[in-house]
């Protein structure tokens, strides 16, 4: 497995449609945002999006630039607490729409309509560290010549089974927003330049033999020669490359890597602390309690009753 699908994997980051409406002429749908991330994607036609924080919108008084979204391309956004999404064109009234309408897909006419599914991003804690850190406030992922094929054709199998209503179509529509949200990043890896973090550093070429390393044997203290041979780079240049793309030296992402594992195990997992601190390396169970509550914020016997209550909960 490579290691941004491992990385998925662990933070259970998924794609959920919440929404989506088709309309003709002009019209607008505002109003303020609950979730961290949420997504916008342009099935067809064309819309303009304000949020705070996007290209420097500071308020909701329609005077600052809107991204203009063409079809194919995505916007997410990244802890905003409001947006505005416009489009259609004539003299006609204004429709006004409910941010989360749904229910107008099925007589949808892709040639004269603005077609828009909306969603969210949802992610565990740890996914708060790979998402929530790498993207801007408002993402713009475009459907490029060399992505928006995949891109295009994703959105367009999500919509046949929004608007579809067949049997099965819940799970479908589960599967295909997951396809969706990576086909998303992959194109936003490509286009954007990705500030440091873990998002830059599980795309980088030449760092993906040390990241291997680390990640198929974790309870393993890595030091820098063998991470630096294993690129077949000299110390220094291993180690100043690390920390500019990932944005901390190895030892701390290999420190944060065995914290996101025990996150797993405690969560989906009935083995003991004392064993899982064995399995990650560290020297005694008081050694991992320790660093697990300050990476976490909580120990980890809490944070695994905490975390599996909240899932009984819901």
């Amino acid at each position: 497995m490579d290691q941004l699908s491992e990385v998925f994997e662990l933070v259970n980051v998924r794609g959920v449609v919440s929404g989506g409406f088709a309309v003709r002429g002009r019209w607008v749908s505002r109003g303020e945002l609950q979730e961290s991330l949420k997504f916008i994607a342009v099935i067809a036609g064309r819309a303009r999006l304000r949020a705070d924080g996007a290209d420097g919108a500071d308020g909701a008084d329609g005077t600052d630039e809107a991204v203009e979204l063409e079809p194919g391309d995505v916007a997410i956004l990244n802890g905003r607490s409001w947006m505005e999404l416009s489009g259609g064109s004539g003299d006609g009234p204004v429709h006004e729409i409910a941010p989360e309408e749904a229910g107008r897909l099925t007589a949808a006419d892709w040639t004269t309509d603005d077609v828009i599914l909306g969603g969210r991003i949802d992610l565990n804690e740890a996914g708060r560290t790979l998402l929530l850190e790498a993207l801007p406030p408002v993402a713009h992922v475009r459907a490029s010549p060399t992505t928006g094929a995949n891109l295009r054709g994703s959105l367009h199998r999500l919509f046949d089974e929004v608007a579809g209503d067949r049997i099965g179509s819940t799970f479908a529509i589960r599967q295909h927003a997951q396809l969706v949200l990576l086909e998303v990043l992959r194109a936003y890896v490509e286009q954007a330049d990705l500030p440091p973090g873990w998002l830059r550093v599980l795309t980088d070429d030449r760092l993906r033999p040390a990241l291997t390393l680390m990640h198929s044997q974790p309870d393993k203290l890595w030091g820098l020669n063998e991470l630096a041979q294993a690129g077949a780079m000299s110390r220094t240049s291993f180690a100043e490359r690390f920390r500019d793309v990932a944005g901390m030296p190895p030892r701390t992402y290999l420190s944060r890597w065995r914290m996101m594992l025990a996150q797993r195990a405690l969560r989906d997992a009935d083995v003991t602390v004392g064993s899982l601190a064995t399995e990650l390396g560290y020297a005694s169970e008081s050694a991992f309690s320790t660093a697990f509550k300050r990476e976490v914020g909580e120990s980890p016997l809490r944070y695994r009753y905490r975390v599996r209550d909240q899932a009984l909960s819901r």
